[in-house]
């Protein structure tokens, strides 16, 4: 399983023309299926009066779910290409609509293909791109005593402090990159002088 991978980075809309056909593109950071078809279906509604909303997503780590569709363009000339972008730019959890009105002059296939894949490469140019990270989390506990000084210990060796639950014993909440999670222990040992112990507490995706 990957332990990162590339997302966009905000919402965009990018309008093209070619041939006096408009071709707007919408782009937005998806995490389901379901919200990925709620914003073809917000294009749909908001631009009622163009003919085609042709759209494209790719979901999870790995690029798992890939779905496309030409709605009423010729078959393989508007959603394939605009998966295939979708595709070429290694970016999932993402959701790309192009609607089209038609200007009266026929593309032909392959004017088609261009088009909707250059208005998804503008698209996700205005998006821009944002890491995404798998984060192992742990919990540490530290007396009062103790504490300040070991959250100011990891913060400076670049671990992430959630926060902190303060009872009878201050327990910290803290992340490290899964690829790096290993390196951890040890540095709690060297820093705790083997006092402490780690206890895992799960994984979670966040933005780098």
């Amino acid at each position: 399983m990957s332990t990162e991978y590339l997302t966009v980075a905000r919402p965009a809309s990018v309008e093209t023309e070619v041939k006096r056909s408009r071709f707007l593109c919408d782009v937005r950071r998806v995490e389901s299926e379901d919200a990925a078809r709620a914003v073809v279906e917000a294009a749909r509604k908001r631009h009622w009066d163009a003919r085609h909303h042709c759209s494209a997503f790719v979901l999870g780590p790995d690029g798992a779910v890939a779905r496309s569709s030409d709605d009423g363009e010729p078959s393989g000339t508007a959603g394939a290409p605009m998966l295939e972008v979708l595709r070429g730019r290694e970016v999932s959890d993402v959701v790309a609509v192009v609607t089209r009105w038609f200007g009266g002059v026929l593309l032909g296939a392959g004017g088609l293909v261009r088009a909707y894949g250059d208005a998804v490469r503008a698209g996700l140019d205005e998006a821009g791109v944002r890491r995404r990270v798998l984060m192992s989390r742990f919990d540490l506990a530290a007396s009062h005593a103790d504490a300040a000084r070991w959250e100011a210990e990891l913060r400076s060796r670049d671990v992430v402090v959630l926060g902190a639950d303060y009872a009878e014993r201050v327990v910290l909440h803290l992340a490290v990159p899964s690829a790096s999670a290993a390196d951890l222990g040890p540095l709690v040992a060297s820093l705790t002088g083997g006092s402490a112990v780690l206890v895992p507490a799960g994984e979670e995706w966040g933005d780098a």
